[in-house]
C-alpha cells in the first residue's frame, strides 16, 4: 500500500487508483474538481487529492515568472478580498501558486500554463473551424484568447477543457526574442505582473495577458506591438501615410505633445513624428470642457490663445506641439487631458464642426431675455430704460436707487447694485440676472443642447446640490431634466475671490488638503485651488456663498469675511450658536454690531430660497408664502413643533396655518400677479 506525507495535511495519505466500482463520488481538495482516477486519500478525514495535484512540486519554477518561485498554499495568501486566478480570472478557492509580486494561479491552471509552454498536445486541442459570427454560441464569440486579449472571430484557435483558448498563431509564440526597440537584452513571453504599460502603444492590460517582457529594464511589448505596421494611412486624420522608424530614439510627439522613446511613425512630408496611437486621433471633438467644438492644431502661435496654461491639469501646454485648439475663444488644451475620459467627447467630421460652431454662436444672439421698449439718454449717458422681460407678464424698469432690502426674483439674492423693477408688483431682477442668455450651452454638461432658462422654479442644483428658487437653465431634451442655478451656469476654470490673493483655478476632482472657507476635507471633490500657495476651497463654498446676507439674529446685513483681525481668543465664538468659532475660516460678521457667526449658522441651506414666494400645497386649499418667523414661534400644523426657521404660511389671515418647510409635501409655484 503507497503512503504519501503531504504538507497540506496532518495525516498521511493512502494511494487509491479509482478502479473500484464501488468507490464513493470525491472531490479534490486542491483543485475542487470531481475525481475520476487515481488519487491519495485520508478515509477517517475524508480529504482527497487527484494523484497530479498530489504530486505538484511545492514550488514551481514557471517559465511565465522568471523573477521568483511561486510556491503552492492550500489557501489565499490575502488577509483580506478574494484572491483571482491570473490565468482564468476566476476566484481561488482551493490550493493557490502564489507569488509576493500578487500573481495568484489555480493549481490546474498553474500546470495549463506551463503545458502551453511546453507544447503538450496531451493537454491542449486544436480547434480546426474558425471562429465565425454565424456558428458557435454567443458566449463563445465573447471570448478573448489568453495570450493577445483579443477576439476568437475569424481565426483557429485551441482550446482544453479547462475553458481557456488561445488562438493556433499565438500558441506558436517563441519564448524569447530580439527586439529593435530594446538592444540591451532578449525579451521573454510573461505575465505582466507588475501591470507595466507597453512602450509602442502604451496601454496597460490590467488582467491576463502574456507581454514580452525584459524584468531588468521594465521593458514590455504587448504581443501585437511586436511587430507595428510598417505604413499606417488614414486621410480622415492626415492627408500622407506615416512610415514607421523602429528605433530607441527619443522624441516629442507631434500630436499629443508628449515624449516618445521607442517606435515613431514619421511623415516625411510635413516633417511630423508622432506616436502610433496618435496617427488615428480625431481632428475634431466637442468637448465638455469648452462651449464651442475643438480642433487639433500641430502647433499653435500666441495670438491664438489667451492663455498657455491647459485648463483641466493647470500645466503649460507646449505650444509648439500638438494640441486642441478653439480660435474664436482662443482657448487651448492639452490632448491628452481632452480625450482623458471618452464619456467627455465626441468626434465630429469637419461639416459638423463647421455647422455646430455656427450653431453656437448664435444661441443667445437669437434668444435674448428681453426687448427694450423705451429708452432716455441725455448725452451718452442712459438715466432710464423700461424692457419687456420673458419671465414677467409687465415692463420692467432700470433703478439705481437701493432703498431697502430687496430680493432678486432670478437669483434670490439681495439686491445691491443696478437692478430692474416693476412698477405695478413686487417683482425685481438684478441688471446681470435681467441679461442672461434665454439659452445656454452649459459647461460639463453631458447634455451637449442648450440648456433654456426658465422662471419661476423651486429646484435643487443638478451640480451644487443647493436648493434654489427663481431662474434655473434646464435640460428640456433629455429624460433627465437636469435644473441648473444661475450660479453654475457660469462656472469657470479660474476664479477670483477676496479670500486670497492669487487667482484659484478649478480642478475637476482633487484628492487631497483642507478647504480654507468651511475647514472640511476636500476629499476628491471639485475645488479651487491656489498653484502658489496650500489654498483650497470646495467649488460649492465659493459659488454658494452669498457675499452680503441677513440673519434674523441681526438688523443689519452681513458680510461674507475671510480673514479674523483680533487675536483674542475669547472673541473666536459665533453669536448664533454660541460655541466656538475657527479664526482660520470663513464667517459672516456684521461690522456694526461686532457680531460673527459660523457659516452654517447663517445659511442653514436656505440662502437661496426666496422668502415671500407664494405656492399652492396640495394639503392646503389656500395660497401659502414662504416666510421666516423671527419673533413669534406658531406650532407646525403636521409635526406640532414651533417653526422657527423657514416656514410655509397661509396668507387667509383667518386661517392660522403654518407648517415647517421640511413637513411640505407637493406644491406649484404661483407667478406673480
Amino acid at each position: 500500500m503507497e503512503v504519501l506525507p503531504h504538507f497540506s495535511h496532518v495525516h498521511p495519505l493512502v494511494f487509491n487508483d479509482g478502479r473500484s466500482h464501488e468507490s464513493e463520488e470525491v472531490y479534490c481538495c486542491a483543485c475542487g474538481e470531481l475525481v475520476s482516477g487515481p488519487r491519495f486519500s485520508c478515509v477517517d478525514c475524508g480529504f482527497h487529492l487527484d494523484k497530479n495535484c498530489a504530486e505538484a512540486p511545492v514550488e514551481m519554477n514557471h517559465p511565465f515568472h522568471r523573477q521568483h518561485n511561486l510556491k503552492l498554499m492550500t489557501s489565499s495568501p490575502y488577509v483580506e478580498g478574494n484572491t483571482i486566478c491570473n490565468f482564468c480570472n476566476n476566484r481561488c478557492e482551493k490550493f493557490v501558486y502564489h507569488c509576493s509580486c500578487n500573481l495568484d494561479f489555480h493549481i490546474k491552471c498553474a500546470f495549463l500554463s506551463y503545458n502551453f509552454l511546453v507544447k503538450d498536445s496531451r493537454e491542449l486541442v486544436l480547434q480546426d473551424k474558425p471562429i465565425s459570427s454565424e456558428c458557435h454560441s454567443q458566449e463563445l464569440k465573447r471570448v478573448l484568447c489568453f495570450a493577445c486579449q483579443k477576439s476568437l472571430l475569424g481565426s483557429d484557435y485551441i482550446s482544453p477543457d479547462s475553458g481557456f483558448y488561445l488562438h493556433k498563431k499565438c500558441s506558436d509564440l517563441p519564448l524569447e526574442i530580439s527586439h529593435l526597440s530594446h538592444r540591451h537584452h532578449s525579451l521573454f513571453l510573461q505575465f505582466n505582473s507588475d501591470h507595466l504599460p507597453c512602450k509602442i502603444c502604451f496601454e496597460i492590460q490590467l488582467h491576463r495577458g502574456l507581454v514580452y517582457c525584459c524584468s531588468i529594464c521594465k521593458f514590455v511589448l504587448h504581443i501585437e506591438c511586436v511587430s507595428p505596421p510598417p505604413i499606417i494611412e488614414d486621410p480622415s486624420t492626415h492627408e500622407h501615410p506615416f512610415t514607421r522608424c523602429l528605433r530607441e530614439l527619443s522624441f516629442n510627439c507631434d500630436v499629443c505633445g508628449t515624449l516618445g522613446n521607442y517606435v515613431s511613425y514619421n511623415c516625411s512630408t510635413c516633417s511630423l513624428m508622432v506616436h502610433k496611437k496618435c496617427i488615428s486621433l480625431p481632428r475634431f471633438i466637442k468637448s465638455l470642457w469648452h462651449d464651442h467644438p475643438i480642433s487639433h492644431k500641430y502647433f499653435v502661435v500666441d495670438n491664438e490663445c489667451t492663455t498657455h496654461d491647459c485648463p483641466l491639469c493647470h500645466e503649460e501646454v507646449n505650444m509648439a506641439c500638438g494640441s486642441y485648439n478653439c480660435s474664436k475663444c482662443k482657448f487651448i488644451i492639452h490632448v491628452n487631458c481632452a480625450l482623458e475620459d471618452a464619456r467627455c467627447y465626441y468626434k465630429i467630421s469637419k461639416d459638423e464642426f463647421d455647422k455646430l460652431l455656427n450653431a453656437m454662436l448664435e444661441v443667445g444672439t437669437m434668444n435674448p431675455s428681453f426687448f427694450v421698449r423705451n429708452m432716455i439718454k441725455v448725452g451718452e449717458k442712459m438715466i432710464n430704460m423700461e424692457i419687456e422681460h420673458f419671465s414677467h407678464q409687465h415692463n420692467l424698469v432700470l433703478s439705481d436707487e437701493v432703498k431697502e432690502r430687496r430680493y432678486c426674483d432670478g437669483c434670490s439674492q439681495l439686491i445691491l447694485t443696478s437692478f430692474y423693477c416693476c412698477l405695478e408688483c413686487d417683482f425685481f431682477l438684478h441688471k446681470s440676472c435681467a441679461e442672461l442668455p434665454r439659452k445656454k450651452q452649459i459647461l460639463f454638461a453631458f447634455h451637449q443642447d442648450p440648456f433654456v432658462l426658465t422662471p419661476t422654479c423651486i429646484f435643487i442644483c443638478s451640480h451644487c446640490g443647493v436648493l434654489s428658487s427663481g431662474f434655473a437653465y434646464k435640460c428640456e431634451v433629455y429624460l433627465c431634466k437636469d435644473h441648473l442655478c444661475v450660479r453654475c451656469a457660469e462656472i469657470a476654470f479660474s476664479y477670483m475671490s477676496g479670500g486670497h490673493e492669487h487667482l484659484l483655478l478649478l480642478y475637476i476632482t482633487y484628492l487631497g488638503g483642507y478647504c480654507n472657507a468651511c475647514g472640511g476635507s476636500i476629499g476628491g471633490y471639485k475645488a479651487y485651488r491656489c498653484k502658489a500657495c496650500d489654498f483650497n476651497v470646495h467649488y460649492g463654498c465659493l459659488t454658494s456663498l452669498p457675499q452680503t446676507t441677513w440673519h434674523k439674529s441681526d438688523r443689519h446685513c452681513l458680510i461674507l469675511t475671510y480673514h479674523e483681525d483680533n487675536d483674542y481668543s475669547q472673541y473666536h465664538y459665533c453669536d448664533v450658536c454660541e460655541k466656538e468659532r475657527s479664526p482660520n475660516t470663513w464667517f459672516y460678521h456684521c461690522p456694526i454690531c461686532d457680531n460673527s457667526a459660523h457659516l452654517s449658522c447663517v445659511l442653514r441651506g436656505s440662502q437661496f430660497l426666496k422668502r415671500g414666494i407664494k405656492i399652492k400645497e396640495s394639503d392646503h386649499p389656500h395660497t401659502l408664502m414662504i416666510v421666516e418667523k423671527v419673533y413669534d414661534y406658531p406650532e407646525c400644523h403636521k409635526c406640532g413643533h414651533r417653526c422657527m426657521d423657514l416656514a410655509l404660511e397661509c396668507l387667509d389671515a383667518e386661517c392660522k396655518y403654518i407648517i415647517h418647510w421640511e413637513c411640505s409635501t407637493t406644491f406649484q409655484y404661483i407667478r406673480s400677479a
